[in-house]
């Protein structure tokens, strides 16, 4: 099976499937005047992927429009009509509808999930048709979730440009009458298993079976055959246990070590194959030990740094490329891992992620306001993005909440703790075997880790509030600003987190936008970066950090990068810094040690797999 390299669904790939993205012709409707497509006058074209708010969309419309439509002609060939034909939108801010050939074929709601309609019977008999997408985003609406997209005219704040419409990838695929729809991975590390969850759609076949192989460091690890009973499969696969510790931790995924499980799942009728998907997995497990965050049965100090995931000529999207220089950027700061803030971002950031090794926190961008509606909102998006994401080996945590943003009241509302609560329970259902922080940075009423934000920019200070467990029980009981626990809830065995600290600003271009604390120069920045890391390294009151941020983001000057990624000290030392004394080796003089070795070494099996069979890719 030949799979192009970038698909924009990495753990369920088909080679049956090409981009829609380009140009599209496109119109503001601000008066929602139009309801049909019949209707819409198009007066200009737009390149998607990228919101019409952004340079690269060709539009670069700032102004508040809160409909866009969309319109392309498609035309489909012989090949792409042996079964069902289905066209996927990787995200849509806020609610979409989707016609096909004049029919309305599909709406969603959800500005940071995907979602899929199906044009089968909508060609025309020349197998061409119409694709309309009517997209509507309120820019003034607070009760929606927004993340960091502003609501006035220009951004201020820590808030930035909005993004309407179509912002990730648009593309056809086309797929038998009864095909694999959807597949998710579980690691079960204390049993050495890994579970798997399908689910079919289509006309059910009596007798169906899926075949499953799994192969890694060029051996294969499983081959199993499973019958379906129904629509739905979950079934747990034994992977031989290497019983010696070095040939144990050789198998296991980590960002160190992003050792990856190719899969190929079969759907079989008889002999006959009926669907065939490449997915990938890992074994790997999260947990907590006292005051200490575990990884892989092993104590483990998350050294992240905070992700806006925006750039200048794009906002919120970016190409491949982009994305994965980023998690390179990452790792080359000395970083294992980044929470992703206030954003549910692209697919292909999160494989980079797995492939690469870094760790992350998964965070649901949030409303401003708390509303009966907002519940149920940002609820459905959360449980579409577990449902997105649930695969990735990387993520090791998820974030509903940050710093009571969409619950307000936490402090004197019982409401907005008992919806905190949920959320975090709700999550911690679907998804048991990662942590959960149901509200990061303070006023916590559930979660598995502390996450404490402090901006103190004097790293005697950092010492003082978290350098022994004492210390920190103290900040605990008797906070320096917001208060970190609510209702009697209890820090025992919870494992603290300076989730978000630094935010030294530096600007190499002019003294404009602003950050928690500022620098003179690239001197002086770098001077306070090591300060505080190693005033944070040597504190025993953490299990871990993450420093803000990693680039410079609009009006915020506080990055260790540009926007345009470009460092603003020595990358050497910023990286010493960030992985503090016991681990101070030096990536760029050190191949055996760099992280980044692994990758290579991945695309070396991609090109394989995209070359010739795909069972090549070990």
């Amino acid at each position: 099976m030949t799979i192009p390299p970038t698909h924009p669904r990495p753990q369920l790939q088909r080679p049956t499937w090409r981009s829609l993205d380009g140009e599209w012709q496109f119109a503001h409707d601000d008066l929602s005047h139009w309801q049909q497509p019949i209707d819409v006058i198009f007066d200009r074209t737009i390149t998607v992927p990228y919101a019409p708010e952004s340079v690269l969309s060709g539009v670069h419309d700032t102004g508040f429009h809160p409909v866009a439509w969309y319109a392309r002609q498609l035309s489909v060939g012989v090949h792409e009509r042996t079964g069902r034909l289905l066209v996927h939108f990787g995200a849509i801010d806020y609610s979409a509808q989707v016609w096909a050939g004049g029919r309305l074929v599909g709406q969603h709601e959800g500005g940071h999930t995907p979602f899929t309609v199906d044009i089968t019977e909508s060609l025309g008999e020349d197998s061409t048709t119409w694709l309309v997408v009517r997209a509507e985003d309120d820019p003034h609406e607070l009760a929606q979730p927004r993340g960091k997209q502003d609501w006035q005219a220009e951004p201020h704040l820590i808030w930035y440009q909005r993004t309407t419409g179509i912002w990730q990838s648009v593309w056809l695929e086309w797929l038998p009458q009864t095909h694999l729809e959807t597949l998710r991975w579980t690691p079960w590390l204390d049993r050495w298993e890994l579970g798997l969850d399908l689910h079919l759609s289509g006309p059910l076949i009596a007798g169906l079976k899926v075949r499953v192989r799994l192969h890694a460091q060029g051996r294969e690890l499983a081959d199993d055959t499973y019958k379906f009973t129904g629509r739905d499969l979950s079934r747990r696969i034994s992977i031989p246990d290497p019983g010696i510790d070095d040939a144990r931790n050789d198998l296991l995924w980590s960002p160190e070590h992003p050792q990856l499980i190719q899969a190929t799942v079969e759907l079989l009728d008889g002999e006959r194959v009926v669907d065939q998907v490449q997915s990938y997995t890992a074994l790997r497990s999260v947990g907590t030990d006292g005051q200490r965050f575990v990884l892989n049965g092993q104590a483990y100090t998350p050294k992240m740094v905070l992700d806006q995931g925006y750039w200048p000529q794009g906002l919120m999207t970016a190409t491949d490329e982009e994305l994965r220089r980023d998690v390179e950027l990452t790792k080359r700061l000395g970083f294992n891992g980044a929470r992703k803030h206030q954003k549910v971002e692209n697919p292909r950031w999160l494989y980079w992620c797995d492939v690469l090794g870094l760790l992350v926190w998964e965070e649901m961008p949030s409303p401003y306001r708390f509303t009966p509606e907002a519940v149920e909102r940002l609820t459905r998006e959360w449980l579409e993005v577990i449902r997105r994401d649930a695969s990735h080996p990387c993520i090791v945590a998820w974030v509903p909440f940050n710093e009571s943003w969409g619950v307000p009241d936490l402090p004197t509302n019982p409401v907005h703790r008992d919806y905190v609560r949920a959320l975090y329970h709700l999550t911690r259902t679907l998804d048991p075997t990662r942590l959960v922080i149901g509200n990061d940075g303070w006023e916590h009423v559930a979660t598995d880790l502390l996450g404490i934000h402090d901006y103190a920019h004097d790293p005697a200070v950092l010492t003082q509030r978290y350098g022994t467990l004492e210390a920190l029980a103290r900040v605990l009981a008797q906070p320096f600003g917001r208060r970190l626990l609510l209702d009697d809830f209890s820090a025992a065995g919870k494992p603290a987190i300076l989730s978000e600290f630094g935010g030294v600003a530096y600007s190499l271009e002019d003294e404009r936008g602003w950050g928690y604390h500022r620098a003179g120069d690239s001197a002086a920045f770098l001077e306070l970066y090591e300060q505080l890391l190693a005033a944070v390294h040597e504190c025993e009151g953490l299990a871990g950090f993450c420093y803000t941020q990693l680039t410079d983001t609009f009006q915020e000057k506080n990055g260790l990068l540009t926007e345009t990624r470009e460092p603003k000290a020595d990358l050497a030392r910023l990286a010493q810094a960030t992985r503090g004394p016991r681990h101070a080796w030096d990536i760029d003089r050190d191949p055996d040690l760099h992280p980044l070795g692994y990758a290579e070494r991945w695309r070396e099996r991609e090109a394989q797999a995209t070359s010739g069979d795909s069972q090549t890719l070990k």
